[in-house]
């Protein structure tokens, strides 16, 4: 699954560097990684949800996610410091463009009325953040073996300097945005 890769390397490189006129193939743009979380607010509730975030993003990603724990108390939450409240996967290299690629074809397409992701999620240094209300999406997860329907946040880190490099990096790469 190196599509995106070779894509990245083959098209993506010279584009870039005919629009905005890079003079070394090193300041182009680049996927640095793909970061999803999964945020637990029912774990006071349930205790099992973890394992099944857990069990769900493994799944997707082939990665096994760590743990996150809350910083601080929050009364108006009944939160304390140190009590798990998600699972994030950091995605490297070749699972980062393997599930870029699952993702892009595969189980944005599967969205209901899907009309494209926004192109307003830019943080203004070149990174981008996305949530996914399910994850029936993802075609490794089976309907009748989840616990719980659970959404999750993917960010993806770029090298780019602005917002415009960035969209057109991913919009080279595959990600389909609204027209």
């Amino acid at each position: 699954m190196e599509i995106l890769r070779e894509q990245y390397e083959k098209e993506v490189v010279p584009a870039l560097m005919k629009k905005f006129g890079y003079k070394s193939i090193m300041e182009v743009p680049k996927l640095n990684k793909i970061v999803l979380n999964i945020g637990l607010g029912d774990i006071k509730e349930n205790p099992k949800s973890l394992e099944g975030a857990v069990k769900d993003i493994t799944t997707i990603t082939g990665q096994k996610p760590v743990v996150t724990k809350s910083k601080k108390s929050i009364a108006a939450f009944k939160l304390r410091a140190g009590v798990n409240i998600g699972v994030k996967v950091t995605l490297r290299k070749g699972k980062m463009y393997d599930f870029a690629y699952k993702l892009f074809n595969v189980a944005l397409p599967r969205v209901r009325d899907f009309r494209g992701v926004s192109s307003d999620s830019f943080d203004g240094r070149g990174n981008y953040s996305m949530g996914v209300k399910e994850q029936l999406i993802f075609p490794e997860i089976e309907y009748d073996k989840i616990d719980k329907v659970r959404g999750m946040d993917i960010i993806f880190v770029t090298t780019a300097k602005s917002d415009e490099e960035a969209k057109e990096l991913l919009t080279l790469l595959g990600m389909p945005f609204k027209k």
